[in-house]
C-alpha cells in the first residue's frame, strides 16, 4: 500500500500533467488559428504527451492500492503575444514540473519507497528531455527574430525536433 503522503504528492503530479496538458492544447489552438501548422501540430501532441504522463501517474497510483484523484482544471490562458511568450512558457512550466518531480523523489527516499522511487526515475529522464527541447526552440526563435522566411521555415520543421515519448 502507497503512504498517504506520497499518495497526495503524485495526485498534486497528476494534477500538474494535467493543467500542462490543457495549457499545451490552449497554445496549440492559437497558434492553428494564426496559420501556424507546425507549430500547432507540435504543440498538439506536446498535448497529448502531457495527458499520457498523467494517465501513467493514474494507473501507477491505483495499481499500487492509492486512489488517483482526477482533478477539476482551470481554464488556462488563452491568448498569447507571440511564439516567444509561449516557448517561454512552456520552459518555465516545465520547470516547475521537474522541481516538484525532484520533490516527490526525495520524499520517496525519506519514506523508503523504492517502488515509487524507481518508477519516478522516467520521469526524471523525461523532464531532462522535456526542458532540453524547450531551450532549443527557444534558441532557434532568438535566431530567427522577426525574419518571416526564417519563421515559415521554423514552423515546417518544427515537426522534426525530437519531442520526448
Amino acid at each position: 500500500m502507497i503512504k498517504q503522503s506520497i499518495l497526495d504528492a503524485l495526485n498534486n503530479q497528476v494534477e500538474a500533467e494535467a493543467t500542462a496538458s490543457q495549457l499545451y492544447l490552449a497554445m496549440a489552438s492559437w497558434a492553428d488559428a494564426r496559420g501556424l501548422e507546425g507549430i500547432s501540430e507540435f504543440l498538439f501532441a506536446h498535448s497529448d504527451e502531457e495527458r499520457m504522463h498523467m494517465l501513467k501517474l493514474v494507473r501507477f497510483i491505483n495499481e499500487r492500492g492509492g486512489k488517483a484523484i482526477i482533478p477539476a482544471l482551470q481554464m488556462p490562458r488563452q491568448d498569447f503575444q507571440n511564439l516567444h511568450e509561449i516557448f517561454e512558457m512552456l520552459l518555465e512550466h516545465e520547470i516547475k514540473v521537474s522541481e516538484m518531480i525532484n520533490e516527490i523523489v526525495d520524499l520517496t527516499l525519506a519514506e523508503k519507497d523504492y517502488t515509487t522511487h524507481n518508477f519516478l526515475q522516467w520521469y526524471v529522464s523525461e523532464q531532462i528531455e522535456e526542458e532540453r527541447l524547450a531551450r532549443i526552440i527557444l534558441d532557434k526563435l532568438k535566431l530567427i527574430g522577426d525574419d518571416k522566411g526564417g519563421m515559415y521555415l521554423f514552423d515546417r520543421d518544427i515537426s522534426s525536433f525530437h519531442s520526448p515519448k
